[in-house]
């Protein structure tokens, strides 16, 4: 018996790819717009301004907010920032060590500090005078506001260093060491260096972090001539009972992080171009 034809398959019925693919761009963009209207015609814009928005309040903060307040947010994390590169440097040099002891101080010690809450830590430096009678932090509080930040960075910053370390090709130093270098040298003058180039943009959002975190200066009990930003708008605030001060501080903080955060897309482009 001859083999019937083979009828062809029907087409599959329904919308192509694209199509669907306009659908849903177009549901999307119908969400937005019903959600912006919304926030128009449903917002107290008349509160919002009033409570958040006072221009009169907000000149009060001037010329404090930059002499004072600013100024100390960069000292705080400038000086966090510059131990927790030289702490955390060496901190990945002991986790990476062929010295056992090493990588256990250096692993306890980044666990430790990776897993406890930042407030925490402020917390626990406010109590040190307590728990050691007679201790003091060297430099008052720019000492313990910059303590607490090297903490908490130079964790983080260590496991920036690792991975930077890590990623520099092994025969850079077996290169190094066949011209006659010592481990040491081939380490100082061949390898740290192309890793601190690798690590530049990371490292530059960890200094964004932690300009960030030296909010949490505030709980450390600071005043006069040492509040940061944080501080200085929560105080004025709460003299004038209104959250400009506090809005300022914010915009204050979107001025210097924004630009950073260029800054690390403009480095993390090149470095990819570079690789």
């Amino acid at each position: 018996m001859a083999d019937q034809p083979k009828t062809a398959e029907p087409a599959r019925a329904g919308l192509s790819p694209r199509k669907r693919q306009r659908i849903v761009r177009g549901v999307q963009y119908a969400v937005l717009v019903v959600a912006l209207v919304a926030l128009v015609l449903y917002a107290d814009w008349t509160s919002l301004a009033e409570n958040f928005a006072r221009p009169d309040i907000a000149e009060k903060a001037f010329p404090e907010l930059f002499t004072i307040a600013l100024k100390n947010t960069i000292i705080y994390s400038v000086g966090g920032f510059f131990f927790s590169f030289v702490f955390g440097l060496v901190l990945a040099l002991m986790r990476l060590s062929q010295v056992r002891p090493y990588r256990w101080i250096a692993g306890i010690y980044i666990e430790i500090f990776r897993g406890l809450p930042a407030l925490l830590i402020f917390l626990l430096i406010l109590f040190l005078p307590i728990a050691l009678p007679g201790f003091e932090v060297p430099g008052g509080k720019y000492g313990e506001g910059i303590l607490g930040l090297t903490l908490v960075g130079s964790a983080y910053q260590a496991e920036v260093f690792r991975a930077g370390l890590q990623a520099v090709p092994k025969g850079q130093t077996e290169a190094a060491r066949s011209l006659g270098m010592s481990a040491g040298r081939a380490l100082f003058t061949v390898v740290i260096p192309q890793a601190v180039r690798i690590v530049i943009p990371p490292t530059t959002n960890q200094f964004i972090a932690l300009l960030k975190d030296s909010s949490l200066i505030l709980f450390l009990g600071v005043s006069g001539e040492y509040v940061e930003l944080a501080k200085f708008g929560n105080d004025l605030s709460s003299e004038q009972s209104n959250a400009t001060p506090i809005m300022v501080a914010g915009v204050t903080y979107l001025i210097v992080t924004i630009p950073l955060g260029y800054l690390v897309r403009r480095l993390e482009a090149r470095a990819g171009r570079a690789r």
